[in-house]
């Protein structure tokens, strides 16, 4: 019977480190960008983001950049719809916005110069707050805009979630 009891005692004590380890290793993982790549987004966020309002305004499309190019759903205006094909396209639009999103991830997920647990709990609470204010906008939008106007919140919305998180948590770190 001792002998069960110190079995079970030791099995329990060997869980309890194996939990303590995992806890530890999940506590270390860290998923963000090292501190100079912060400089790099802003960089490129700031010229994509003029660039792309620039050309959203005037309407802007250099013929330069005409290409055939692979899609995966074609919806022709008064043609066909068919999956799989190559559709003639300005890319100046796809260009602005991969460099808008990859460069809003940078700035907005690489670490701070002094990254500790006040910055995680900031980083979180800014986060959180994209996400409620993003999605109060896009369902007073689902109520209130319609047709085309719709189709415009929903491109904007794509990059307005990272915006948001990256404006409130500079905020918040600047009052420190």
């Amino acid at each position: 019977m001792f002998i069960l009891l110190n079995v079970r005692f030791i099995c329990l004590i060997v869980l309890f480190v194996l939990h303590l380890i995992k806890i530890k290793l999940f506590m270390k993982l860290n998923y963000l960008f090292p501190n100079k790549y912060k400089k790099i987004g802003w960089l490129i966020l700031i010229p994509s983001a003029i660039i792309g309002l620039i050309t959203l305004i005037l309407e802007f499309e250099p013929n330069s950049l005409d290409f055939n190019v692979p899609a995966i759903f074609i919806d022709e205006l008064f043609g066909d719809k068919h999956f799989i094909g190559i559709v003639n396209n300005n890319v100046l639009n796809e260009i602005l916005g991969i460099l808008i999103i990859i460069s809003s991830l940078l700035v907005a997920f690489s670490k701070e110069k002094s990254e500790d647990e006040y910055i995680s709990k900031i980083r979180l609470e800014s986060l959180v707050w994209a996400v409620y204010l993003n999605y109060a906008i896009l369902l007073i939008s689902f109520l209130f805009i319609f047709d085309l106007s719709f189709l415009w919140v929903m491109i904007f919305n794509m990059f307005t979630i990272l915006l948001f998180f990256i404006i409130r948590f500079n905020w918040q770190i600047s009052k420190l």
